[in-house]
């Protein structure tokens, strides 16, 4: 029992060398605000609910470092950037923003976003139902390319 009990605790030591990339870049150049205004109820919102997945800037809790946690976020905000990533709306092509649009608004209009997980240990990105309609507002006024 001891040998087994060493053994996960070796395991557990070892994994914590494989660490994935963070997701923390400060270019902005391809930002959404470099292409579009955003008012800043709006950006308040995005940036409390929506940036730490969909953009290139996580802000990490601490148990980020803890693996295999930091692999399970890695892949979150990797998938979440995938859909939507604000970081690099002016890089998008038309047809790329058209589709991110057409979801987005489904997205906010069935509350589908941000993920039940994610809200576990964030409740701060809980958005109400005026927030909601807010950045529903701000997105149908974005203009299909």
């Amino acid at each position: 029992m001891k040998k087994v009990l060493l053994g996960i605790l070796v395991v557990i030591i070892l994994i914590q060398f494989i660490r994935p990339e963070k997701n923390d870049s400060n270019d902005k150049t391809s930002d959404i605000t470099t292409v579009m205004e955003v008012p800043d109820n709006v950006n308040q919102i995005i940036k409390t609910s929506c940036l730490d997945c969909h953009s290139n800037t996580t802000m990490y809790p601490w148990y980020s470092e803890i693996a295999p946690v930091s692999w399970y976020l890695a892949q979150h905000v990797n998938e979440g950037k995938e859909h939507l990533n604000f970081s690099e709306w002016a890089a998008y092509n038309k047809d790329q923003k058209n589709h991110i649009l057409k979801d987005l608004k489904e997205e906010l209009e069935d509350h589908e976003m941000p993920l039940k997980s994610y809200l576990i240990l964030h409740k701060d990105a809980k958005m109400t139902k005026k927030q909601y309609e807010t950045v529903l507002n701000w997105v149908k006024t974005i203009p299909s390319e």
